[in-house]
């Protein structure tokens, strides 16, 4: 599988679901308004927190696995069948938790004990969630391309039904609902493509641990859930400054704009996922790695940067197409944003590397750090130049992210 023929057939699924996600800001923008999407993106975070948590952090590990030992289904059968069941362990134990905490957890992140009812719905349906991961992973580990485009499809359709029904129903309670089971209910069509390939046995999921495999998902529970920990912390906390010092409107904009961010980068960054893990996994020869690198730059980043471009022309159009004229301040973030896109994809085409070599001591290292520095260059920027400045401590910081990356890598031998 090439990365030109990867993009293309993901690129499928990456239109609907940028679409999807296009229509959802759009009715989000509609029924919660800016302060309403700084709720969001305050649960959204928690979602990723306990999730990764839940799943014991092993599903970027389960797909360089599977892809490792695609020439042996024994070991393949192995790693499934540990993965599985930790992540069904892991899923049980952290949904009572979050039903015993559920109160103190709504008045944390969303500031309201009165939604405790959304982190009970959240927990109740939150093995499913963990499982639609895990056979996700398995299927990009498998290169098994049009089954993982068909179940993300369903998944993105979904989103969309579930998001637009429950928001126009119930507004903000009926969006933040909606974030916390779609994802749960795209498990059923997974588990139903999944049930139509010829190496999907159930029992394949369950049983003894292996203490070995154990250990080497070990290294990618460290690196996911120093992700897990520290993005979505920094983005909480960035959020509650931004809304205590310059008004929970402009932390709405920055969550709106970061939202059109992740949107329109989505088959970039699905496609190193896609492609690139399970790619620079099988890879032994750093001219070899460093041959996919170069690849990487000559088709990804080009298309980076016309689309970053191409969006802030638009911006103003965007604005009032995908939001609301309420979204109009948002407008001043766009052109630093767009750098800050850009810099951060050419960073994660050397940041798959760590990955893909479980070099995790740097990326550990390099999560936190930048976390930390991302958290610092917002304060100190906004303080000067209001929320302006949020988008600006994104451009410098993967800036550095990027020169970082390339002297690490160097260093090791790789580039």
């Amino acid at each position: 599988m090439t990365l030109i023929k990867t993009s293309l057939l993901n690129g499928i699924a990456v239109v609907i679901k940028t679409l999807t996600l296009l229509g959802i800001n759009k009715i989000l923008a509609i029924y919660v308004g800016p302060i309403g999407y700084a709720a969001l993106g305050q649960f959204q975070n928690a979602v990723q927190m306990i999730t990764t948590l839940a799943s014991g952090a092993i599903n970027i590990g389960v797909t360089k696995y599977t892809a490792e030992y695609h020439e042996d289904e024994e070991k393949q059968r192995a790693v499934w069948r540990t993965a599985g069941t930790i992540a069904l362990i892991g899923s049980a134990l952290v949904a009572v938790l979050v039903i015993v905490f559920s109160r103190p957890l709504a008045g944390f992140f969303l500031k309201d004990e009165d939604f405790r009812g959304v982190f009970v719905w959240f927990a109740i349906t939150l093995v499913l969630l963990v499982f639609n991961f895990l056979l996700l992973a398995i299927l990009n580990g498998r290169k098994d391309i049009n089954r993982y485009v068909i179940a993300n499809i369903a998944g993105s359709l979904f989103a969309f039904a579930v998001t637009a029904t429950m928001a126009r129903l119930f507004g903000l309670y009926g969006a933040l609902v909606s974030l916390a089971i779609y994802q749960s209910l795209a498990f059923f069509v997974t588990l139903w493509i999944c049930t139509k390939a010829s190496w999907f046995k159930l029992n394949y999921f369950f049983g003894r641990i292996d203490r070995d495999i154990a250990k080497n998902l070990a290294k990618y529970t460290a690196m996911a859930l120093t992700s897990a920990a520290c993005v979505p912390l920094s983005h909480i906390l960035i959020r509650n400054h931004i809304g205590e010092t310059l008004g929970w409107q402009a932390a709405g904009y920055w969550e709106a704009m970061w939202r059109l961010s992740v949107a329109y980068l989505m088959l970039v960054t699905t496609t190193l996922s896609v492609y690139y893990l399970p790619k620079l996994s099988e890879l032994k020869r750093p001219a070899d790695i460093k041959r996919e690198i170069i690849l990487g730059y000559k088709i990804i980043l080009p298309i980076a940067i016309v689309c970053g471009l191409v969006i802030y022309f638009l911006r103003n159009f965007i604005i009032q197409t995908l939001f609301s004229s309420e979204f109009m301040g948002m407008e001043v973030l766009f052109a630093w944003q767009m750098v800050g896109d850009t810099l951060k994809i050419s960073s994660w085409i050397l940041g798959y590397v760590l990955t893909a070599r479980a070099m995790v001591g740097l990326y550990v290292f390099s999560e936190v750090f930048f976390s930390v520095s991302f958290l610092a260059l917002v304060v100190l920027f906004s303080g000067f130049i209001g929320v302006e400045g949020a988008s600006m401590a994104h451009a410098v910081n993967y800036c550095l992210h990027l020169a970082f990356m390339f002297f690490a890598l160097r260093a090791k031998g790789v580039l």
